[in-house]
């Protein structure tokens, strides 16, 4: 079983930068993949980045170049740093790990964008 804390979400202007993290209970070093997506406000949910355990990330391209995905394995947390902010990254934002073909999710942490 994998239980994830997402935090650090909050309001943010345009142009601004976040970080939101992602605590993993247990050792992340046994999950295979940990990935952030985000849903708004009448959207199916979609997906942002992603970090495999050999720690290669892939980001979806409305977000490539703006956002970094790191983890710190010795405190089993995934990071999202966002800057240059837009309003259509405004969304909740979720963690999500996958160990043994099993997918686990956060709760979810709220990220708003104001002009």
């Amino acid at each position: 079983q994998v239980r994830l804390v997402e935090s650090g979400g909050g309001l943010v202007q345009t142009g601004g930068s976040l970080r939101i993290s992602c605590t993993a209970s247990g050792s992340i070093l046994i999950i295979n993949t940990m990935g952030w997506y985000r849903q708004a406000p009448g959207k199916q949910r979609e997906w942002v980045a992603t970090i495999v355990a050999s720690g290669i990330t892939n980001y979806a391209d409305s977000v490539k170049g703006r956002f970094t995905i790191s983890r710190d394995s010795a405190k089993n947390t995934v990071y999202l740093q966002m800057n240059s902010l837009k309003s259509d990254d405004t969304a909740v934002y979720y963690c999500k790990a996958v160990r043994d073909m099993t997918d686990y999710w956060g709760q979810g942490t709220q990220v708003t964008v104001s002009s």
